[in-house]
């Protein structure tokens, strides 16, 4: 019979629901506790080191707290021509994204951390930086305004929830991560979580 092994407490530290609804389909039990770190970006900073840097600090924040646990944080940055594109916070802002980004293709970075101070003496950081390609459709300002009112997706990088509504204005999605782009990298994430030492599926 597989012995059967106690798993390491686990946390989220995110308030996107969408990240919590991602880790559950792991079926391994879980906190979330909202990190409070500043996100502007520095000065001359890539959007890919902006993604790595923020979802470092917020690995680090909550690590601070609850150093017995296995701490996953993300940051997502999406860029189109180098530019940071990030969340509207409002209709008109998001109106300006999906017109400025129609027809064309915009790279969402996504940073993932999984942070294990439980030796403190010798802390492991995994962090990866997971690239997903999406190209939006070519439309009108009447479709685009009516989506938006619609989902009024203003808390998403981009303007656009692809796990809703939003998928009906994209045209194309390349990953090799295919839920980086909902902000959680599951594949990454599994691979992380094995390294540091998660018994899935109970047993070893």
């Amino acid at each position: 019979m597989p012995k059967t092994l106690a798993l390491p407490r686990l946390i989220l530290a995110s308030s996107s629901a969408y990240r919590r609804e991602l880790l559950s389909r792991l079926q391994l039990p879980f906190e979330v506790i909202a990190p409070d770190i500043d996100e502007t970006p520095a000065a001359g900073e890539s959007p890919e080191a902006t993604a790595l840097r923020l979802a470092r600090l917020k690995g680090d924040a909550v690590a601070q707290h609850h150093p017995d646990a296995l701490i996953i944080s993300s940051d997502q940055v999406a860029t189109l021509d180098g530019e940071q594109i990030g969340k509207p916070g409002n209709h008109a802002n998001a109106m300006k994204q999906l017109v400025k980004m129609r027809g064309r293709r915009v790279i969402f970075h996504t940073a993932l951390c999984l942070s294990d101070h439980r030796n403190p003496a010798a802390p492991v950081i995994q962090i990866e930086n997971i690239q997903t390609f999406v190209t939006f459709r070519d439309l009108p300002d009447a479709e685009l305004d009516a989506y938006l009112r619609i989902e009024q997706p203003y808390d998403c990088a981009g303007s656009a929830k692809n796990e809703g509504l939003g998928i009906a204005i994209l045209e194309r999605i390349d990953s090799t991560d295919p839920t980086a782009l909902t902000g959680l990298p599951m594949i990454a994430l599994t691979g992380m979580l094995r390294n540091a030492g998660m018994p899935f599926f109970g047993v070893t």
